[in-house]
């Protein structure tokens, strides 16, 4: 066994060794702040929370007061992609993971240096009890115009008895932080530890592998002392020095447990020995292809697990398409290990298991959690199977030709036509001995996903608003549409030429007629966009004033701020004000938000417990409301939804509201929702036993308030996400009356009397596609037997180029699609041989492409690649297989001199 390790140190569990770290620091007057979400609320320019400190930056910026100067914490955090990339580590080294949790330690502006090390020093050697001679202090050793932290060093001497060989000095990228190029950074200073039998001071700096000995860089305090203003800007010492520390518990549990990888551990290894299990293959520790894909697997199965659980779904764009590429890298690698079924929801159900006591959320949407793995599983296996099939077939004609380098267009037609990932191409490309320009490719097809860079890097909030960001107003909205209060802020608003509205870099004191602002007061009955729920709108008067409020929002925590025009007089700071929101805007924005939850538990009744919801739009006018689910919703689903709503609005039940811990309000079976961010104290919204949510929102005060509820519309809007539309009270009804007129017109139009309408419409639809068929027949004959010769003149047109039949021929005016595809193919064939043929026609303003190329010929020349290049003459774009595609283009003008174009963009292809 590890010599690291002491007596109770197999015993050491990470769950007893994350409680020990908490409660060592809650006895010394930290509060234990629970975990934040992945979902970064403090810095919305990241895309997820990567370190323990994240969810405190505003506190160590002076942008944000607790209610404590001490906090220690278990962050989640993950890191792929963009600055902070561990994705192409996991797995093949002892230490990376993309989820793990931080441990930490934090002062803001209370103890500093020596406190944070004593503690440190504490808590690693005589709680933890690892042994002091395999521990090395690295500090800063000075750069870039800050000083060495002789400081520190002269703490660690002092604590540790160390002498230099055992207190090392290392630069600014090893013992150094900043928040960025501006604002707060400092010295920092890491302890390592060292994990083997034969312990050599020398080694240091050698880092632990799979199989091997090493250093692990264990636990990071950082020392928050100086102040940057600007980027180059001279530093000055902060007035309240903060500590940060970080320390990976998949790390210290290592180095407890006397296992040589985090793999090893009982956080990573029974999910590694499910994958084990799964594949039918043994798990043995070392570098192997199928070890480091079962280790993938373990890890990528906890990242998630724990993205789903707060509201990321498979997609295509930002924090979805990381989620994404990660389950697909993970389902390959099961791929490639025989798992030859879906498995990977298997493996989140064991996160589940395992990590569900510490971080309930996992087990409140274990159903939701399978269900999105399981359904991307599936699809991807079938885009899987279909992109290695066009890959081998490329490869096979690529090494014929004694090439080694995939085409990028090819890469990117694989992409934009199959939805093959392009970093999947990259892997099996290598992997099949060639090389592939996946940036190329990436630029072709438009995709910019970036993973844990700036997510919006205009997200950040204004200055403007920290400046004025004084003591929370009061929201009395609940109670009362009218209140008085007295101006505690204004911000002149400029409209960009764009039509967004955008601060000045400073408050104002006062403001005049026709300006624009952002006002600010004590309290309000104005309700502040959140949660779903749009900001009310209303008047704002005072005698000799009148502000039209056309917004409410609230760019930082209890911060709201009233967007309005002054239409007249001029209001300045500390004046009194009548403040009366918009009654039929706010009547029918509770009438939606009421609903909304309502169709929420409807759907789960119907759907079944995965369908939750994954954000949602409240107004006056109409309900946005998404949720996960993978299919459309048929014709039966949308009605039992719709009775089930409409079943309770008539039961007219009282809606009951109460403020209590959060906590408590989970134990009353109250439903969280993704989008929410909830604090310590909650607003639960009792409707019946069975809708009870967490919701700040407004809301009827007895469900038959809302009168009638109405689907307008549902479809998808992503990979497993659905949406729809839907009304209530007056706009149901209006609704329901457009619905009712557009049936009359429909049975005037169709000469239908009552009950036989719909019969009318297929007899008239029946007769329209046998005159579709009559014409297409019709033209069909008119091209084969046209003056001009029939179809042997069409092939006279033909020009041979390099051993290659090529044709290029515009059809007339008018032809339909499928005669003109039917046309094209039965020009290629009797060409015979190897052909390519391109046909043209307008019809409605619009220029039509297709393009037929022979099995003889693909290997040379594809259709896609040239209808595309034809199409861009008439201003247009296509594409479609190698054998047959389609284009279109508005530039009608150019149709003659696209078609004369073929033979020689054919030739180009051939030749290329």
């Amino acid at each position: 066994m590890n010599s690291t390790t002491a007596e109770h140190g197999s015993t050491t569990t990470a769950d007893a060794i994350r409680a020990t770290f908490l409660d060592f620091f809650a006895a010394r007057g930290h509060t234990v702040v629970p975990s934040a979400s992945v979902i970064p609320a403090a810095d919305p320019t990241l895309m997820f929370v990567n370190a323990g400190m994240v969810p405190f930056k505003n506190v160590f910026s002076g942008q944000e007061a607790r209610p404590y100067t001490r906090a220690t914490s278990s962050q989640k955090c993950i890191r792929i992609s963009g600055k902070h990339n561990d994705l192409d580590n996991v797995g093949v080294t002892a230490r990376h993971q993309t989820f793990f949790e931080m441990l930490g330690n934090f002062s803001f502006g209370d103890y500093f240096k020596e406190e944070a090390i004593h503690s440190a020093w504490e808590l690693l050697t005589k709680v933890y009890e690892i042994p002091k001679d395999r521990i090395i202090i690295s500090v800063f050793k000075g750069g870039d115009g800050f000083p060495a932290d002789d400081e520190a060093a002269e703490i660690w001497r002092k604590i540790t008895g160390f002498g230099d060989d055992r207190i090392v000095r290392l630069g600014l990228a090893d013992n150094f932080w900043s928040m960025g190029d501006t604002g707060p950074c400092g010295p920092c200073s890491e302890i390592h530890v060292y994990q083997g039998n034969d312990l050599d001071v020398s080694s240091f700096g050698q880092e632990v592998t799979i199989d091997g000995v090493g250093w692990t860089e264990l636990w990071n305090l950082v020392f928050m002392q100086f102040d940057r203003a600007s980027k180059g800007a001279p530093v000055t010492e902060l007035p309240s020095p903060c500590i940060d520390t970080g320390m990976g518990l998949e790390r210290v549990a290592c180095v407890l447990q006397g296992v040589m990888s985090n793999y090893d551990t009982d956080l990573l290894r029974p999910l590694v020995e499910k994958v084990a299990t799964l594949s039918g293959k043994p798990y043995q520790s070392s570098r192997s292809h199928d070890d480091v894909a079962m280790r993938v697997i373990a890890d990528h199965a906890r990242a998630t697990a724990f993205l789903i659980a707060e509201g990321v779904m498979p997609d295509k764009q930002k924090r979805e398409y990381v989620l994404r590429r990660v389950m697909r890298r993970a389902i390959r690698h099961g791929h490639q290990l025989g798992i030859a079924r879906p498995f990977l929801h298997e493996v989140a159900g064991e996160v589940v298991d395992r990590m569900g006591a510490v971080y309930p959320e996992l087990v409140d949407r274990r159903g939701l959690i399978e269900h999105v793995v399981e359904d991307e599983e599936v699809r991807f296996r079938a885009t899987l199977k279909r992109g290695v099939k066009i890959l081998n077939e490329r490869f096979a004609e690529l090494r014929s030709r004694g090439e080694q380098t995939l085409p990028t267009s090819a890469a990117a037609e694989l992409y934009s036509t199959y939805g093959f990932p392009l970093d999947l191409t990259e892997v099996i490309s290598a992997e099949s001995g060639f090389t592939v320009d996946v940036e190329g490719a990436r630029a072709i097809v438009h995709e910019d996903h970036e993973g844990d860079g700036p997510i919006d890097p205009n997200a950040a909030v204004d200055s403007v608003y920290h400046q004025v960001n004084q003591a929370p107003a009061s929201f009395i909205g609940y109670e009362s549409e009218v209140g008085h209060s007295t101006v505690t802020a204004i911000v002149r608003v400029s409209v960009d030429a764009e039509g967004e509205a955008k601060p000045t870099l400073a408050a104002v004191e006062r403001a005049g007629v026709g300006e624009t602002i952002d006002l600010a007061v004590a309290q309000t009955p104005f309700y502040a966009e959140s949660g779903g729920q749009v900001g009310d709108v209303g008047t704002i008067r005072a005698p000799g004033l009148r502000i039209a409020v056309t917004d409410t929002h609230t760019p930082l925590p209890g911060l709201i701020l009233h967007r309005g025009v002054i239409e007249e007089g001029s209001v300045e700071l500390g004046q009194e004000l009548e403040l009366a929101v918009d009654h039929a805007s706010r009547a029918a924005t509770r009438r939606n938000h009421s609903a909304t939850h309502l169709l929420h538990w409807a759907l789960r009744e119907v759907l079944g417990e995965h369908a939750s919801q994954k954000g949602s739009r409240v107004g006056p006018d109409v309900l946005r409301f998404d949720f996960t689910h993978s299919r459309r919703l048929t014709p039966e689903q949308i009605t039992e939804i719709e009775r089930l709503v409409n079943d309770k609005i008539l039961a007219d039940a009282p809606v009951a509201t109460d403020v209590l811990p959060f906590d408590v309000a989970k134990q009353k079976g109250a439903q969280a929702i993704f989008e929410e961010k909830y604090g310590d104290t909650v607003r639960m919204v009792t409707m019946t036993p069975e809708v009870v949510e967490l919701c700040g929102g407004t809301h009827v005060s007895a469900l038959g308030q809302i009168g009638l509820f109405k689907i307008l519309s549902e479809g998808g809007i992503a990979a497993g996400v659905g949406r729809i539309f839907a009304a209530t009270g007056h706009n149901a009804l209006r609704h329901v009356h457009e619905i009712e007129d557009e049936l009359w017109r429909a049975k005037q139009a169709a000469k239908a009397e009552a009950g036989d309408l719909v019969r009318k419409i297929e007899r008239m639809s029946e007769r329209e596609r046998e005159l579709e068929r009559k014409l297409a027949k019709l033209q069909r004959s008119l091209l084969e037997g046209s003056s001009a010769g029939g179809i042997d003149a069409i092939l006279g047109r033909a020009r041979e180029i390099d051993g290659i039949k090529v044709l290029g021929y515009r059809a007339p005016d008018g032809t339909e699609s499928a005669a003109l595809r039917e046309l094209a193919e039965k020009l290629r064939d009797r060409l015979g041989g190897p052909a390519a043929v391109v046909l043209g026609s307008s019809a409605d303003g619009k220029a039509k492409l297709v393009a037929v190329v022979s099995k003889a010929a693909v290997k040379r020349v594809r259709a896609g690649d040239v209808v595309k290049d034809v199409a861009t003459i008439v201003g247009g774009r296509g594409g479609g297989r190698p054998d047959l595609a389609q284009a279109g283009g508005n530039d009608v003008a150019r149709l003659d001199d696209a078609i004369a174009a073929v033979h020689d963009l054919v030739q180009q292809k051939i030749q290329a």
